[in-house]
């Protein structure tokens, strides 16, 4: 009923009822150069667990099954259940039961998200900050900083939304896969070793700017005048 639906409202449809068939279909789409754009997948299948299944598509090395939108879909809808999700990679988390044009209107979401947000370039510039996405490396000045997977990819989530406040619950929705110990609290520790990186005093942030209540900024415009004349 569901695959039915979905393709009234104009998608390409494959229904598949257990994780084999499931990833066997992916598989064979990406072979043919034709993946699959998202998933609406359910945790309880007859011959798995769908969080597990979930956790191997965002590890797997073919980066055509990697980058599958995932939209979980499940009666198990209390809040670990859906936080579990969402750290496993998911991109939204639906509880039965449910709206079918709510569930539309997610994955439309989901996939607008994906193809907005696809690279513009490979390096973004803020002043003496260099940061080569392609490369996973920050410089200041030139000089490579030293930063773990986590705060680089924490760094372009930042960057890539400058000037634009984010919130904690922003900032771990697009650290998606990375453990952040799921609470929204967590994200404050990372941003504070992120800043003792790149930041000229971490007590005094001109990069990364805290919005008291609300979460974090990083700076469209940084002042390299004054970060000179320190």
């Amino acid at each position: 009923m569901l695959a039915a639906y979905l393709a009234n409202a104009g998608l390409e449809v494959a229904a598949r009822g257990s994780v084999a068939a499931g990833d066997a279909a992916l598989r064979e789409a990406a072979k043919r150069g034709a993946a699959f754009a998202l998933a609406v997948l359910d945790l309880m299948l007859p011959d798995g667990d769908g969080l597990a299944f979930c956790r191997a598509l965002r590890g797997d090395a073919d980066s055509a099954l990697a980058g599958v939108g995932i939209v979980m879909l499940t009666a198990r809808g209390d809040e670990v259940d859906r936080i579990v999700g969402l750290e496993f990679g998911a991109d939204d988390y639906v509880a039965k039961p449910f709206a079918p044009r709510e569930l539309l209107a997610r994955i439309r979401a989901v996939l607008r998200r994906r193809t907005q947000g696809a690279p513009r370039g490979d390096v973004l510039r803020f002043g003496r900050l260099e940061i080569d996405r392609g490369a996973r490396a920050a410089r200041i000045d030139g000089e490579e900083r030293t930063l773990t997977a986590m705060q680089f990819d924490l760094l372009v989530a930042l960057a890539e939304g400058a000037g634009r406040v984010l919130t904690r619950d922003a900032i771990m929705q697009r650290l998606r896969g990375h453990d952040l110990e799921a609470f929204a609290r967590g994200v404050d520790v990372h941003v504070a070793r992120l800043r003792a990186v790149l930041e000229d005093d971490p007590k005094r942030p001109r990069r990364i700017l805290t919005v008291r209540g609300v979460g974090y900024v990083f700076a469209s415009k940084q002042d390299d005048a004054a970060e000179r004349a320190r």
